[in-house]
């Protein structure tokens, strides 16, 4: 006995072509392809027909079965590919995940936003690069030993008296310090102040001070002292403003020289 697997649209119609009870589906295609034996075969005794017809029944039905579950087979791989489209959820997660996550990218904004509290450094940075700058040029001019010029012996010998003197050199370093002359002020003796923006100032900070204007300035100095005084106050005057040794040295050596 051989098995054979058929579809199950043709195992419907060769059931439809049943004649009576117990007829066999390999009885059926007997009688509708070989009609000579089939009317041999329905001929045989009823008593051996049932047994025949059950074991042909027994061979056939696991046939259908066979069949049947690759049919279902089939229909669930044909299912799992219909399935394909719950993809698209997957794809709603991340754009919920996306969207879960966007209220941190506004986190980092907000972050960001707080940069400006570091602007107060930034400004005291600059504003302190500024202020080297320009103690950088002011030193740069002094460099050019710009008070030589001015404090020519020819321009001290014009004056006669020491005091005379001393405030033109004073002026001088005005004139070319206009800006940072304040720092004169910090120059003190032990019982003294040398140096202030009014005459009053000085006279409360010492007796017999004699106190004299420098001339194109707002400032005062005192003058009761002697020589060697007036050369220690201007070279500490010049150190104060920025100039360099060698033109301080210049400058005082030609005060002591020059005067009475």
């Amino acid at each position: 006995m051989k098995s054979i697997e058929i579809d199950d649209d043709l195992y419907a119609f060769i059931a439809s072509q049943t004649k009576h009870i117990g007829e066999s589906a390999s009885q059926i295609l007997r009688r509708l392809l070989l009609p000579e034996d089939g009317a041999v075969s329905n001929s045989v005794a009823p008593s051996t027909t049932p047994v025949k017809s059950a074991v042909e029944n027994t061979s056939a039905e696991p046939t259908k079965n066979v069949q049947a579950s690759e049919v279902e087979t089939t229909n669930t791989v044909t299912l799992s590919s219909d399935k394909k489209p719950q993809s698209k959820p997957a794809q709603a997660d991340s754009q919920t995940v996306a969207r879960t996550t966007s209220p941190k990218a506004s986190t980092k904004k907000t972050t960001t936003k707080k940069a400006p509290a570091s602007r107060p450094a930034v400004a005291a940075t600059k504003k302190a690069s500024t202020a080297k700058a320009a103690a950088d040029t002011v030193t740069a001019t002094h460099d050019k030993r710009d008070i030589l010029d001015a404090v020519s012996k020819d321009a001290l010998s014009t004056f006669s008296k020491r005091v005379d003197q001393f405030l033109f050199v004073l002026s001088a370093a005005h004139k070319l310090n206009a800006d940072s002359f304040a720092n004169v002020e910090s120059i003190k003796g032990k019982n003294r102040t040398y140096f202030a923006t009014s005459k009053d100032a000085l006279l409360e900070n010492g007796s017999s001070t004699n106190p004299k204007a420098i001339p194109d300035s707002p400032f005062w100095v005192v003058t009761n002292n002697n020589t060697a005084k007036k050369t220690n106050m201007l070279e500490q005057v010049l150190r104060n403003l920025g100039y360099q040794p060698d033109v301080i040295e210049t400058v005082v050596a030609r005060f002591s020289s020059e005067g009475k």
